[in-house]
């Protein structure tokens, strides 16, 4: 697995281009297009918005709304419920990021939809939608919505002094890990918890695009991951069609 460097030195314009080139190569490896969205599951979509910022890679993560209903104060991805007038999980994401940090389609070059995951309470089949977001955007978050918007480095989803794993069992496959990572947010000086899905899809996104293991997890296995979720989703729909 060959690596991208989590930073880049000499020509700005020329180096951007060549990493953003690096990480469209990798992560359209791990494209899944349409393939599930004949499972009859409600559908959600997440934006994961990496940025170039002098040369680093960036995730922009926001910071839920102590007055929402669901996961107040949690740290996510922008993104929500797939409404009937969207047409895919793009649209979807898209839509829900211009809502709650201002991000505009024309800011976002969207690359690829990694493999969905299954969540059962409630029943949803979230679609991670992964986009290169132009280094000059500056979030809005709506009050309603979004308190903050995050810039997480790309690799502390990889690093060892980040990371906590709660171990859990996961019929049939056993002994599995829920991942948790501490921020610390230069800018308000807070300390922020990444944990659960959004944990699970910045893990995934690190190691395509840095081509690199987890520090806190030497023998890591991507496909092995991968493979685990694709069939969470599939028995899913196997036991849909009895």
């Amino acid at each position: 697995m060959s690596s991208i460097s989590s930073g880049c030195t000499g020509d700005q314009s020329s180096d951007q281009r060549s990493l953003r080139k690096k990480i469209k190569d990798k992560l359209i490896m791990y494209d899944v297009g349409s393939r599930y969205n004949h499972i009859p599951l409600q559908k959600a979509s997440v934006l994961l918005p990496l940025q170039i910022r002098q040369g680093r890679l960036y995730l922009l993560l926001t910071v839920r709304s102590m007055e929402l209903n669901t996961m107040p104060g949690q740290v996510c991805f922008p993104g929500g419920r797939q409404d009937p007038s969207d047409q895919d999980e793009i649209e979807t994401a898209l839509r829900e990021s211009e809502e709650e940090i201002g991000l505009c389609a024309n800011q976002v070059e969207v690359v690829c939809r990694l493999l969905p995951y299954f969540t059962k309470s409630p029943a949803y089949l979230v679609t991670p939608v992964v986009g290169i977001v132009e280094d000059t955007f500056q979030p809005s978050p709506n009050p309603n919505e979004v308190t903050d918007v995050l810039h997480v480095p790309l690799d502390l989803f990889i690093s060892l002094d980040h990371h906590t794993g709660i171990p859990y069992n996961m019929p049939p496959f056993g002994m599995q890990t829920i991942h948790k990572f501490e921020h610390q947010d230069e800018k308000s000086k807070r300390s922020f918890h990444i944990w659960g899905l959004t944990a699970h899809f910045a893990l995934l996104l690190s190691v395509i695009v840095l081509g690199r293991r987890p520090l806190f997890d030497p023998g890591f296995d991507l496909e092995n991951t991968l493979n685990i979720c694709e069939k969470t989703i599939l028995d899913y729909h196997n036991l849909s069609k009895l």
